[in-house]
């Protein structure tokens, strides 16, 4: 599967294993450029690989909830393990992202 996949009107972004600084800058400005080229409405994250994430993953998220909201879309997380359901949880983004099971 590819890493970013227009399905309908949704953004599907499969995260990597690990989300640092480093990877949080390409993956929200490649998350940005379809957003604004395919015209989608709603984004939905996958944790499936994902078993780190530090701040910037929280960023990457939040970054993208704010250019979606604009047009009344969603942000969703799915496939998020314990770990990252904390992290989640933690930083508050359950009020702004729907968490999947």
């Amino acid at each position: 599967m590819e890493d970013f996949k227009v399905i309908d009107n949704y953004l599907m972004i499969r995260l990597p294993n690990e989300i640092d600084h480093h990877k949080s800058v390409d993956i929200s400005s490649k998350a940005d450029r379809y957003i604004m080229s395919q015209k989608v409405g709603n984004v939905v994250f996958d944790f499936e690989r994902t078993t780190f994430m530090d701040s910037s993953g929280i960023g990457i998220i939040l970054g993208r909830y704010k250019k979606i909201s604009c047009f009344g879309g969603k942000v969703y997380a799915v496939n998020a393990d314990g770990r990252i359901r904390r992290i989640l949880m933690m930083s508050g983004l359950q009020d702004i992202v729907e968490i999947m099971d």
